[in-house]
């Protein structure tokens, strides 16, 4: 067993960054990532629960959520797994933590007249109660999402399609897909490599890297230390860590499944284009024939079978995802919302 937890567990993730003295740590990162843009010098860690009055916003709660000193708030996020409508979800989150700062009422305290008589509704511009702080989603991925750039670090502003030039500067969205960094140690120069080299490697060591020596890595080693858990905290690492290994099996078994229906559906395409294209050679009656409808029957039947392996894939990852939320006790309505499979369907896994 490795020395240090897991950060892409969730307890493992919130050990080396949820806790009070895990600050100057996330501290170290966010000013890595946000180089050249904003520099952290104080956050404070928030209340991570969204308390909507909305029932449906009920039971937002993000891994982390903080205040910078300078007023910018900041979201992190891990999400070990891949699943449906991932970035309508971030999109959500960062726009909730938005409506949040016009919702919650100011902290300015209004003076009272000294008589109660000559009391009146203060006078606020009403461009003024919009002004809005930035906030900052960060999403670390342990998954390639299809609707990103097959790259590692993806950021996104609102700004001018055209031209390019930001419109609004207070809504920040950055996404880190791990599969994409494959740097090894030797070619991780910077401490912003280097952070998220160990970020990626770290739950297969025993003792950090030599190349490692900043200050920085001897903290990361003390909080992340499988040993120095609590009693409490090693019992929730253990069940978290034992859920991400049986995900990792569960997926690697449905990857191989997968590539195994498709390539028997690319047989079978094959073979039907084959005999397609025999049957329009030998009605053409030439060997010019046979060879022009071979090749045209053998471009269609892969295409068909390759589409039908495809689609049986997608389906039968649907039902997995299903399954596990079935598991986990979430409603049938929000199974169906976010795989697309009929309530028959769900009922009957």
């Amino acid at each position: 067993m490795s020395k240090y937890v897991n950060p892409f567990t969730d307890i493992g993730f919130k050990i080396i960054f949820g806790q009070p003295a895990s600050k100057n740590l996330l501290i170290t990162l966010l000013n890595e990532l946000l180089a050249g843009e904003h520099h952290i010098t104080e956050l404070t860690f928030l209340d991570k629960e969204d308390h909507a009055d909305n029932v449906s916003d009920k039971g937002i709660i993000y891994d982390l959520y903080c205040r910078t000193a300078s007023g910018e708030y900041i979201i992190v996020e891990m999400q070990n797994r891949w699943h449906s409508n991932f970035l309508d979800r971030t999109l959500y989150y960062v726009c909730r933590a938005v409506s949040r700062q016009i919702e919650s009422p100011s902290s300015k305290e209004v003076p009272v007249p000294e008589d109660p008589m000559t009391a009146r509704e203060p006078l606020v511009s009403y461009g003024k109660q919009y002004r809005l702080p930035t906030i900052y989603g960060i999403f670390l991925m342990n998954f390639k999402e299809e609707n990103l750039e097959a790259k590692f670090r993806t950021d996104t502003v609102l700004s001018d399609r055209d031209t390019g030039k930001i419109v609004n500067p207070h809504l920040r969205q950055i996404y880190l897909q791990f599969p994409y960094f494959t740097k090894d140690l030797s070619d991780c120069h910077t401490l912003y490599d280097k952070l998220i080299y160990a970020l990626k490697n770290m739950s297969n060591w025993n003792r950090m890297p030599d190349a490692l020596k900043e200050q920085v890595f001897e903290h990361l080693a003390r909080l992340a230390a499988v040993a120095d858990l609590s009693e409490e905290n090693r019992i929730a690492y253990d069940k978290a860590l034992d859920r991400y290994r049986v995900n990792q099996i569960v997926e690697e078994d449905e990857r191989r499944k997968n590539e195994e229906m498709r390539r028997k559906a690319a047989e079978e395409g094959l073979k039907e284009g084959m005999k397609a294209g025999l049957e329009k050679g030998v009605k053409k009656g030439r060997l010019e024939g046979i060879k022009e409808g071979m090749k045209e029957g053998m471009k269609e039947g892969m295409k068909k079978g390759l589409e039908k392996g495809l689609e049986k894939g997608e389906q039968k990852k649907q039902i997995e995802i299903a399954r596990k939320m079935r598991e986990d006790g979430i409603s049938i309505d929000i199974i169906i919302k976010y795989t697309g499979l009929q309530s028959s369907d769900i009922e009957n896994l």
